[in-house]
């Protein structure tokens, strides 16, 4: 079984990671996780905590001589700011001397309300540190492994900024984006215009100290048919991916292909037609793909693509009136370092999401200790498609025409 957790708080020692699930022989090395985790450093729009960090992830178990060893992959990712909250964040007790940066006061829209009344939090920091966003280095980490696996498979994932508050990028097909001059951009458009009406909205957004927020799309290539299933609703892979991607902090809302543009149009207009391809491993093709890869829980052998809605970070310049969690007093909500904008950077961890789930259901449907015996199980699978499309042969020539 495939699966990862994540251990740390924003301004702890650190955070840890465990793979499980990876089977042996898949090429990885920490340089390799490094890309992964740079790529969701950069973005415009990003917060001083950038400047502190540069992620790396040194890996602590499960990988030999640069290949995994089919057991859990650990990894760590030093907080470098644990330097400036020393004491306020020790792992031991610590005496009144100590500055603990005691935090009381709510921040609407984020995690420290319910949090505060779930565990009986009287100081937010218990909550906050572990629901920032953060957590996310981990995740990319972790979605690094699972991406170091589906390169062995000839399975790529890319992303893009779709919109930034009310600015949206050209609808254009997946197959049509040059992923090289998206992965170049500080908003990642390969549109320059975009480009440019991306920017000044986050500067605008920025002068006027509030947040901003957008979408962001995830594309898998080179899936192939029949992951996930419709036989159980904890089996569909939409339902997984939705499911995956509501998990990133600060999304609130996720569509497969056209979902919520198809629900205006007519059923005629919605629909992947699908005609005899000899040259698709698949022996047929879709016409289209408004579906985004996905038909009944199931993956049809097209890209999958996936929208997701990430709302304003809830921490601003200028903040939001607020109360005090412990006197009730009516108050302003504090400020904490932020991005102005963290739609870019979260395509790359939408990104490592996507990975986590095609690597489950990959695991799941063909299994293997070794790389190796997975590579042949999906071949052996992708060669059976082969007497699909074919005329019918009739033992003894009887005519079974009606």
């Amino acid at each position: 079984m495939f699966r990862f957790l994540t251990s740390g708080e924003s301004h702890g020692p650190g955070l840890t990671i465990i793979v499980e699930g990876i089977p042996a022989g898949v090429p990885l090395t920490e340089g390799y996780i490094a890309e992964q985790l740079a790529r969701r450093q950069r973005g415009y729009g990003r917060g001083g905590r950038m400047k502190i960090e540069t992620d790396f992830a040194e890996i602590r178990g499960g990988v030999r001589h640069g290949e995994t060893l089919g057991s859990p992959v650990g990894m760590a990712i030093q907080n470098k700011d644990f330097a400036n909250w020393q004491g306020a964040m020790d792992v031991g007790p610590v005496g009144p001397e100590v500055d603990q940066k005691e935090n009381t006061r709510v921040v609407p829209g984020h995690a420290d309300f319910p949090g505060a009344l779930k565990y009986m939090a009287h100081d937010m920091r218990n909550v906050l540190e572990r629901a920032s966003a953060r957590e996310t280095a981990a995740r990319v980490a972790a979605g690094a492994v699972a991406r170091a696996f589906l390169d062995e498979l000839g399975i790529k994932i890319h992303s893009r900024v779709v919109s930034v508050g009310s600015i949206t990028a050209p609808d254009t097909p997946s197959s049509e984006i040059d992923w090289d001059v998206v992965e170049e951009c500080d908003v990642r458009t390969d549109h320059p215009e975009t480009a440019e009406a991306f920017r000044a909205a986050i500067d605008a957004a920025k002068a006027d100290r509030t947040t901003i927020g957008g979408v962001f799309q995830v594309v898998a290539e080179g899936v192939p048919v029949g992951l996930g299933s419709h036989i159980q609703w904890d089996r569909k892979l939409d339902g997984m991916l939705a499911q995956a991607m509501m998990s990133i902090n600060a999304v609130k809302g996720v569509e497969i292909g056209h979902g919520f543009t198809n629900t205006r149009r007519p059923g005629r207009e919605v629909h992947d037609v699908v005609v005899p391809a000899p040259d698709d491993p698949r022996r047929f093709r879709q016409t289209s793909n408004e579906a985004g890869g996905i038909e009944g829980g199931m993956s049809n052998g097209n890209p999958i693509v996936v929208h997701v809605a990430i709302k304003p970070i809830a921490t601003m310049t200028e903040p939001l009136p607020s109360v005090d969690i412990n006197t009730g007093e009516v108050i302003e909500a504090p400020y904490h370092r932020s991005d102005i904008c963290q739609v870019p950077p979260a395509c790359v961890i939408g990104e490592a999401m996507m990975a986590q789930v095609l690597a489950l259901t990959l695991l799941e449907k063909f299994g293997g200790d070794h790389i190796s015996e997975t590579r042949r199980n999906l071949d052996g699978y992708v060669a059976s498609h082969q007497e699909f499309g074919q005329p019918a042969s009739v033992p003894g020539g009887d005519d079974r025409s009606v």
